[in-house]
């Protein structure tokens, strides 16, 4: 009898700590670059954030390549130019939420992250503001902040300077679902 309770206690404390880890299904990075010559924008589909609820551990990894312009020469400038997306394919961020997060219920609550940020080959400490909504068993992350690209050891050429903001605003929209193990066949 004591085996068994012991077995249903791992197998219950188990269950509980999959349910903590979310993945996104649906998740959007989008970036502006205001400019007296054009707006620079593009948006990102193709990003992985996983979040461990109960630590507040967050990691994302964005691929480079998947930022989308309205324009396939700005698109081709970025890749090949700016962000050398073949050298530096990903964007990675490590963080954590520094709020506890209440998942019982929904709501809405706004955090506080601090982490690094990967990017064209410098690790970078970062912090921003955003929130968390809770919506049944989904978690919805939404933030926006600023990035220095010099920061990043990015260099814009003179010629076209002008028209790209040394301050990125960067937006991030992302439906997080609880992690599931796939059904045996």
């Amino acid at each position: 009898m004591k085996k068994i309770l012991c077995f249903l206690a791992l197998l219950i404390s188990v269950a509980t700590v999959r349910a903590q880890i979310y993945m996104s299904k649906a998740c959007e990075i989008g970036f502006f670059s205001a400019s007296t010559v054009e707006d620079i924008k593009a948006l990102n589909t193709s990003c992985k954030p996983v979040m461990n609820a109960s630590s507040g551990d967050v990691q994302v990894k964005i691929p480079m390549q998947g930022f989308i312009f309205h324009s396939s020469l700005m698109q081709e400038h970025f890749n090949e130019n700016y962000l050398e997306s073949d050298k530096y394919p990903d964007a990675i961020f490590k963080g954590k939420i520094k709020e506890k997060l209440t998942l019982s219920r929904d709501t809405l609550m706004n955090v506080t992250v601090s982490g690094t940020l990967n990017m064209h080959g410098v690790e970078k400490p970062i912090a921003f503001s955003g929130t968390v909504k809770v919506s049944g068993k989904q978690l919805v992350l939404f933030t926006k902040f600023k990035i220095h690209i010099a920061d990043y050891n990015i260099k814009i050429p003179s010629v076209v300077n002008q028209n790209i903001a040394e301050d990125i605003e960067v937006t991030v929209n992302s439906t997080l679902d609880p992690y599931a193990l796939p059904a045996k066949k």
